[in-house]
């Protein structure tokens, strides 16, 4: 019996031994897996539109960074997805080789020229990711701020705007208008980051979310606000353009900031009532000094007053208030068709 209770005891030890290394083995590269798993996969969304002259240089700087991001662990995989806007030049020829040359580039190429804010969104609802990045092809925005959007993001933040630190490297005028639209959006009641673009880092679920608004009036900078999440703002130094010219001009930053008021904010409309109320009492008062100066029998032209300034006054604000009414009805007549925002012609 005690030798039978001894060879039970010893053959019982070996067995716990080589369950606990086995254990031990098996835990090991579980861990490591779901570490590596939790890194996220991320994807850079650039919009195109005649970018031909800078497009090399951009592909070679973001190269540059994935690479960084990639030894030091802090994503698992990369893609550039640039998507052309309805470019004239050789931008998709350009594409086309990057694509075949490294297999982290991609491409979508539209059917025509939709707009700067519609090729962003269809980069963003189009490409996978755990999270995405839209920045301009231009370079004029630092490349190396995308590290710290990605720090941002593992720390928790589901959005992560991109905000320039000044516009030294923009013109007097051009840096007059561009801080003006912001201030300008901003009194109207428009939830803006001000000095920011379209650089940022969204996670899925922001996208997610993004993918719900159906509005085909866009602009994003007001719309990502306006969707909540933890959000972190990283800043860094505006570069001159690479090459070419700016896609834009004062007119189309006039129509973002109308599109941008008129798309978030009734404040004009307000702004009318308001308006015509005032109108209104003056109209009162100026009818009442009409009155009395009879009833005194001032010296005056005789219906001058009552007839030139009421006349003038009230036909501009008329037709200014058919204006901004009418902006407002263009915008409804433009939802309710319910066009397509972008078309994919290609998708590399």
């Amino acid at each position: 019996m005690a030798i039978m209770k001894a060879f039970s005891n010893l053959s019982k030890r070996p067995f716990r031994r080589q369950d606990e290394s086995r254990s031990m083995q098996e835990t090991t590269p579980m861990s490591e897996s779901v570490q590596r798993d939790c890194r996220p996969r991320l994807t850079m969304v650039i919009p195109c539109h005649n970018e031909e002259q800078v497009l090399n240089e951009a592909a070679t700087r973001l190269c540059g960074v994935l690479d960084e991001l990639a030894q030091e662990k802090l994503i698992a995989e990369a893609a550039v997805f640039f998507v052309d806007d309805g470019s004239t030049d050789d931008t998709w020829g350009l594409i086309e080789q990057l694509a075949a040359n490294d297999s982290r580039f991609h491409g979508l190429k539209l059917s025509r020229n939709f707009g700067q804010q519609s090729a962003i969104l269809a980069g963003l609802l189009t490409v996978p990711g755990d999270i995405l990045i839209s920045i301009d092809a231009d370079l004029q925005d630092d490349v190396a701020a995308i590290k710290e959007m990605v720090l941002a993001n593992a720390g928790g933040a589901d959005v992560v705007y991109g905000i320039r630190r000044n516009r030294k490297t923009d013109s007097f005028f051009k840096r007059t208008t561009a801080e003006g639209f912001y201030s300008l959006l901003q009194a109207m009641g428009v939830q803006l980051i001000f000095n920011h673009a379209d650089y940022r880092l969204l996670s899925r679920r922001v996208v997610e979310e993004l993918r719900k608004c159906k509005e085909s009036n866009l602009l994003l900078r007001g719309l990502i606000p306006q969707l909540g999440f933890p959000s972190a703002l990283v800043y860094y130094d505006r570069h001159s353009r690479f090459a070419g010219d700016s896609k834009y001009p004062v007119s189309k930053m006039v129509a973002l900031a109308v599109n941008g008021i008129t798309s978030f904010t009734e404040i004009p409309l307000k702004f009318i009532t308001i308006l015509g109320m005032v109108i209104s009492l003056f109209s009162f008062g100026l009818a009442a000094w009409a009155l009395i100066a009879k009833i005194l029998h001032a010296a005056s032209v005789p219906g001058w007053a009552s007839i030139v300034i009421p006349l003038y006054m009230l036909g501009g604000v008329q037709l200014l208030s058919l204006g901004v009414i009418g902006q407002y009805l263009a915008k409804i007549y433009s939802e309710a068709k319910g066009r397509p925002r972008f078309i994919v012609e290609k998708n590399l």
